[in-house]
């Protein structure tokens, strides 16, 4: 099967450069391609276009549907890399959605742009098979704590979490609404025992006063935990928009 990417504010497949937002790599120049559907369903994503489509009753708290045929395009993965190749970019970040839902697609893909480097953003819960698996060079690691309002059961799997949690490529990133948020992500650090250094908590918003509001307090959890503190650049820099 094609790839399924997701769409920018003009209908086409939303691929772009600009610089990572969140993470370890922020600031890097990247392209960046988005791809559609997921398998979760969080209350605050911002990006509910790749997945809530018109007939989905899962809760989310803009409650707006979306035209699954105006946000979806399917492209051919020799199309799909030229646009990237066209973009002039040495590092790609791969993000949805949830990515991994669509591997064998990716793995193909990936096999057309050998010399790029490669971010895979992930919600933890499913794995890259080995023909993609080689061709990534980092998995930022998104796993949904209760505010996002899935379930344990489906968010936070023990299989994956420990397999992640052992991979050197992988980086954990907690999005935080509240103080009490961070007390999961201690009892997940002490269980999977995460690697020093490689646990971001980044606030959750959709606009700069919300993010710079909480900062303020998440910044004095890090320090007093050790975790590492992720901003969302791309909010300040261009709003909650497509294609940024």
């Amino acid at each position: 099967m094609p790839l399924v990417l997701a769409t920018d504010d003009t209908g086409g497949p939303e691929i772009f450069a600009s610089v990572q937002g969140e993470g370890p790599s922020a600031g890097m120049p990247v392209a960046f391609m988005r791809l559609s559907r997921c398998n979760l369903a969080c209350v605050w994503c911002d990006t509910a276009y790749t997945w809530h489509f018109d007939g989905d009753e899962r809760p989310h708290r803009g409650g707006v549907t979306y035209a699954r045929k105006a946000n979806q395009v399917t492209l051919p993965e020799t199309e799909v890399a030229a646009i990237i190749q066209s973009l002039g970019q040495n590092r790609l970040v791969i993000t949805g959605g949830e990515p991994l839902l669509q591997a064998p697609a990716l793995a193909r893909l990936l096999e057309l742009l050998p010399d790029l480097s490669v971010e895979i953003e992930t919600n933890g819960t499913t794995k890259a098979p080995p023909p993609l698996d080689i061709r990534i060079d980092q998995f930022n690691v998104s796993p949904k704590l209760a505010h996002s309002g899935n379930p344990a059961e489906l968010a936070l799997l023990p299989e994956r979490l420990d397999a992640y949690a052992t991979d050197p490529r992988a980086w954990f990133k907690f999005v935080i609404a509240q103080p009490a948020d961070v007390d999961e992500v201690l009892a997940l650090r002490d269980r999977y025992r995460f690697r020093p250094g490689h646990v971001f908590l980044m606030p959750e918003g959709t606009d700069s006063e919300t993010l710079r509001t909480r900062e303020k307090w998440l910044a004095e959890l890090c320090v007093k935990n050790g975790f590492r503190m992720s901003d969302r650049l791309h909010i300040h820099l261009f709003g909650d928009t497509r294609g940024t």
